[in-house]
C-alpha cells in the first residue's frame, strides 16, 4: 500500500476508536477499551479485504464477519457507520431502549448473522458458516471472526479450532485480538503470541503473528489468509487495550466501563472524524447451491408393531431429506444409537460428523441456519446439556434449529444415570420461543419429525431407546400444542408423554379391574401445552396424575400445572425422584415409581 492508503487506514482506525468512545459515553456503559484495541484490525479489514454488498445484506456472495468478542460491539457499530449502514445519530442510540444497537450484537443489525456476547460462541458458528460455504452453498465467500484472547480459555473455541483444522476450512480466518487484559486481570498467556501460535499450529491452522496496530502488517496478514489453501488461518495480533488514550491504555480495571473523561479522550484521539468507506462488493452475483426436492414418503408402521421412536426418527428424517433439499443433519458421533445413520446413508452429502463436540455441533447448526438451511442435530439427550449455552444463544440469535435427544429417561435401562437424559425437558422448556415434543410411538414420531422442519425457533424432540408398541395409525395428525385423548373415564385423568403413555394405558386397565375409570391423555406437545381438551378433561374429573420419565422439576408435570393454573383441579406429579442405578428398562420404571403400578396407586390415593 502507498503512503496515502496507510494514512487513511490510520485515520479510519482513529475514527473507529473515537466513535466507540462516543457510543459508550452516550450510553453510560459498554466496552470501549476492548473496541479500541482492535481498531486497526477492523479498519484494514473493512477498507481492503471484506467483500460485502452494502446495499444488499442478503447477497449470498457476501463475506461474513462475526464478532466472537461480542462485547466489542461499539467497534462493530462504528464500522457500520463508516460503511454508511447506520447514521451517526443512530450510533449514539447505543444501548438505549428500542435501539437495534444493543449492548451485544444481534441479527436485528444488518450483516450480523448471529447474536454474540457469550464468549466462545462466535468462532464455532463461523465454522458452521464456512462448512456451509464449502459443502452446501458451494460459494466462495470468506468467514472472518474477531476473537478475544480471553475467550481462548473456553473449551468451545478449541472444539472449533480442531474441527476447522480437520476440515481444512481455508475460507475461515480467526483474527485474535491479543490485548493481554481480560475482565479481571491479565489473560492466561498475556502477550506471548508464540504460545497461541504453537497451540493453533498443532490444530492444523496456518498462523501469522503481527503487530495489531500496524496497518501494513495487518494488510499483509489478511491477504495471506484469503490466499491460503487447505487450512484455516489465525492472525494472532498483539494489541493494547484502550489504545490511544493514556488514562486507560494497557491499564487494569478499565474493562466494561465508559471512559471517565470522554471529552479528554476524544481530544487525545484527535477528535471526531467523518470518513466513509466504500466497501468492496463481491465479484459477481451468484446463486447458492440447493439440492433437489422430492416427494415426502414418511415411513408407516402397523398398529401393534414394536418400534423404538429413535428408529422412527432416523427413518423419518431420511425421508424428509429426500422431500426437502434444505434439510441437513449433524451428528455427535452417536449416529448408530440415535439412528441418524439412516440419513447419513441416504444423503451423505448433507450429513456432518461433528464428533463428540456437542457445542460445535449446535453452533454449526446455527451457522447453517443463518445460510438458510434446515439443520437437525442429534445426540443423547443427556449430552445436549453440554451445549446448553449454545442453545440459549441460538434463541437469542433468532435461529431455527431442530435438536433431537435420544436415550431419554431411566427407561434406557442398564447404562445407568450418566447416560440418562433426565433434565432435558425442563432445560428446553426454559428456552425462549422453544418447542418441546415427546412422541410415544413410531408414527407419531415420524409425523412430528416432518412437522418440525416448518416450525420456528429452537425445536426439541425427545426419543426413546427401547421399542414401544405403535398405537396410532400412519395418517394421524399431531398439531403442536395439542394432545391426544386415548381413554375417557370419569374419576381421574392421567397425563403422560413418551414411554409413560404405555404405562398409563396399562394402569388404566388395572384400574378398570378395581372398578375405577380414568381418562388417559398423551401430552406429546410438552411446550406449547395449551390444549383446551386437556383442561376440559382435567376439570371434568377434578383429579390429575402426571407421570414422566424425567426429574419432577420442570418437565411434563410442571407444564400441566401451568396449563391448569387457576383451576381447582388436584394434581399429583410422578417423576424420577431418586438417583437411578443399573437395571432393566422395566425395573428402572418400577424403581423410579413411574410404572403402571405406581400410576394405579397414585390414582387410588387421590380418590381416597
Amino acid at each position: 500500500m502507498d503512503e496515502l492508503d496507510y494514512r487513511f487506514l490510520c485515520e479510519l482506525a482513529a475514527q473507529l476508536r473515537v466513535d466507540s468512545v462516543r457510543a459508550a459515553a452516550a450510553a453510560g456503559s459498554g466496552h470501549p477499551t476492548s473496541s479500541m484495541s482492535a481498531a486497526e484490525l477492523m479498519a484494514v479489514l473493512l477498507a481492503r479485504h471484506l467483500r460485502v454488498d452494502v446495499e444488499n445484506p442478503a447477497n449470498p456472495a457476501n463475506d461474513h464477519l462475526i464478532f466472537s468478542k461480542g462485547h466489542a460491539s461499539p467497534l462493530l457499530y462504528a464500522m457500520l457507520k463508516a460503511a454508511g449502514v447506520v447514521t451517526d445519530e443512530e450510533l449514539l442510540t447505543f444501548r438505549r431502549r428500542g435501539s437495534r444497537l444493543e449492548g451485544h450484537p444481534t441479527p436485528e443489525v444488518p450483516f450480523v448473522d448471529v447474536a454474540t456476547g457469550s464468549l466462545g460462541f462466535g468462532l464455532p458458528v463461523g465454522v458452521g458458516l464456512a462448512l456451509s460455504a464449502r459443502r452446501l452453498d458451494r460459494l466462495p465467500y470468506h468467514v472472518w471472526v474477531l476473537c478475544g484472547d480471553s475467550e481462548l480459555a473456553e473449551g468451545s473455541m478449541w472444539e472449533a479450532f480442531e474441527h476447522a483444522g480437520h476440515e481444512g476450512l481455508n475460507n475461515l480466518t480467526a483474527i485474535i485480538d491479543v490485548n493481554r487484559l481480560g475482565q479481571h486481570g491479565p489473560t492466561r498467556h498475556g502477550w506471548d503470541l508464540g504460545a497461541y501460535a504453537a497451540r493453533l499450529g498443532a490444530f492444523g491452522w496456518h498462523t501469522i503473528e503481527i503487530d495489531g496496530h500496524d496497518p501494513g502488517q495487518i494488510d499483509y496478514a489478511l491477504a495471506d489468509a484469503r490466499a491460503t489453501r487447505r487450512r484455516p488461518t489465525a492472525i494472532i495480533a498483539r494489541t493494547c487495550k484502550g489504545r490511544g488514550v493514556s488514562a486507560v491504555e494497557n491499564r487494569e480495571g478499565k474493562h466494561g466501563k465508559p471512559l471517565e473523561d470522554a471529552e479528554q479522550a476524544l481530544g487525545e484521539l484527535g477528535g471526531p472524524r467523518a470518513l466513509t468507506v466504500r466497501v468492496t462488493p463481491p465479484d459477481a452475483p451468484v446463486t447458492p447451491y440447493r439440492y433437489a426436492d422430492g416427494a415426502l414418503d414418511l415411513p408407516k408402521y402397523a398398529v401393534g408393531e414394536q418400534v423404538a421412536t429413535r428408529t422412527a426418527f432416523g427413518e423419518a428424517l431420511a425421508a424428509l431429506g429426500t422431500a426437502r433439499g434444505d434439510v441437513v443433519a449433524l451428528d455427535g458421533e452417536v449416529a448408530d444409537s440415535t439412528k441418524l445413520e439412516a440419513f447419513a446413508k441416504a444423503h451423505p452429502e448433507r450429513f456432518f460428523e461433528c464428533y463428540i463436540a456437542e457445542q460445535q455441533m449446535v453452533a454449526a447448526a446455527v451457522g447453517m441456519d443463518a445460510r438458510g438451511w434446515t439443520p437437525y442435530a442429534a445426540t443423547f439427550a443427556a449430552f445436549l446439556t453440554r451445549a446448553y449455552d449454545f442453545v440459549r444463544m441460538a434463541a437469542v440469535s433468532r435461529a431455527g434449529i431442530c435438536l433431537v435427544g435420544s436415550h431419554g429417561g431411566v427407561s434406557i435401562g442398564e447404562d445407568g444415570p450418566s447416560q440418562m437424559g433426565l433434565e432435558d425437558l425442563a432445560a428446553f422448556r426454559a428456552v425462549h420461543g422453544s418447542t418441546v415434543l415427546y412422541p410415544c410411538d413410531a408414527n407419531q414420531t415420524a409425523r412430528l419429525v416432518a412437522d418440525m422442519a416448518a416450525m420456528e425457533g429452537v425445536r426439541y424432540l425427545r426419543t426413546t431407546r427401547g421399542e414401544t408398541p405403535v398405537i396410532y395409525g400412519p395418517d394421524e395428525e399431531f398439531p403442536v400444542g395439542g394432545c391426544k385423548i386415548l381413554r375417557t373415564g370419569g374419576q381421574a385423568t392421567v397425563v403422560a408423554a413418551g414411554v409413560t403413555v404405555h404405562e398409563a394405558l396399562a394402569a388404566a386397565d388395572l384400574l378398570a379391574e378395581d372398578g375405577v375409570s380414568v381418562t388417559v391423555v398423551d401430552a406429546y406437545s410438552i411446550k406449547p401445552l395449551d390444549s383446551p381438551e386437556l383442561v376440559e378433561m382435567a376439570e371434568a374429573t377434578g383429579k390429575v396424575v402426571t407421570v414422566e420419565d424425567h426429574w419432577p422439576e420442570g418437565g411434563l408435570g410442571d407444564a400441566v400445572l401451568s396449563a391448569l393454573a387457576g383451576s381447582p383441579v388436584r394434581v399429583r406429579k410422578l417423576g424420577v425422584s431418586g438417583m437411578p442405578g443399573s437395571a432393566t428398562a422395566q425395573e428402572q420404571l418400577e424403581d423410579a415409581g413411574i410404572d403402571r403400578h405406581a400410576i394405579r396407586e397414585a390414582v387410588l390415593s387421590l380418590l381416597r
